[in-house]
């Protein structure tokens, strides 16, 4: 098999991986009685699966496409770069989707996603769990959905806007297991702008940390309010 053959296996292995462990694992926290800390330990799990997908397509690099797993390397920069680019990015995704989520509740009168009002339950006061979603989130879909997609697709297609394209379509795509269009949606925008950044300055830890704080500061304030101003959010 050709490397760009390996490539494709990889991608579609990654994808298919993730859509298993979006789907299926989670939704076990449905079957769970009693208490909502039975949910979270669930929902823990969930997260934890999310590692082994990482794991399992670094090892699927390593030894079967025999390649570096991140294809672009690092590059360094200096603390206040890193500072003004995650402020930056930060502002970017949340002004430009909570615009794109109004645009869309506007127009479809879509309400708050059933999901998102599950996890509120689950997070409610739970900061460990906030956190290690927050840092697995972070860690994860952007080695994965930047890091390894991005560079692979660009490299079958030779086209720079492929990878953008495609690596940020599937970042929406698993995040439609919300059941809303504005959870597409949003997730969409926010992937291309941070493949943009990728593709541009070539450093994953920049969207690492700037995927954390968009994710915690959600996530926090899903923790501080009533249920029924989530579809605001």
């Amino acid at each position: 098999m050709s490397i760009n053959g390996k490539y494709a296996l990889g991608i579609i292995l990654t994808f298919v991986l993730l859509g298993v462990v979006m789907l299926y694992v989670f939704p076990l926290t449905h079957l769970i009685p009693g208490s909502i800390s039975n949910a979270a330990a669930t929902f823990t799990y969930s997260r934890a699966a999310l590692w082994m997908v990482l794991l399992t397509v670094f090892l699927y690099s390593l030894f079967i496409e025999k390649q570096p797993f991140l294809l672009w390397k690092d590059k360094a920069y200096s603390f206040g770069f890193y500072l003004k680019k995650v402020i930056t990015l930060y502002l970017i995704c949340a002004v430009g989707g909570a615009f794109l989520n109004f645009l869309i509740k506007l127009s479809t009168q879509e309400g708050t996603s059933g999901k998102l009002v599950q996890l509120s339950h689950i997070f409610r006061n739970n900061y460990e769990l906030i956190i290690f979603t927050c840092l697995t989130a972070g860690v994860v879909e952007e080695f994965l959905m930047r890091g390894y997609i991005q560079p692979r697709i660009e490299k079958i297609y030779t086209n720079r806007y492929a990878g953008i394209i495609v690596s940020a379509g599937l970042f929406g795509i698993l995040h439609s297991t919300y059941g809303t269009v504005g959870q597409v949606a949003v997730p969409c925008f926010i992937g291309i702008v941070f493949a943009v950044f990728y593709k541009t300055y070539s450093n994953i830890k920049i969207l690492i940390i700037c995927h954390f704080m968009y994710d915690f500061v959600s996530l926090m304030i899903i923790n501080s309010i009533d249920i029924k101003h989530l579809s605001v959010f």
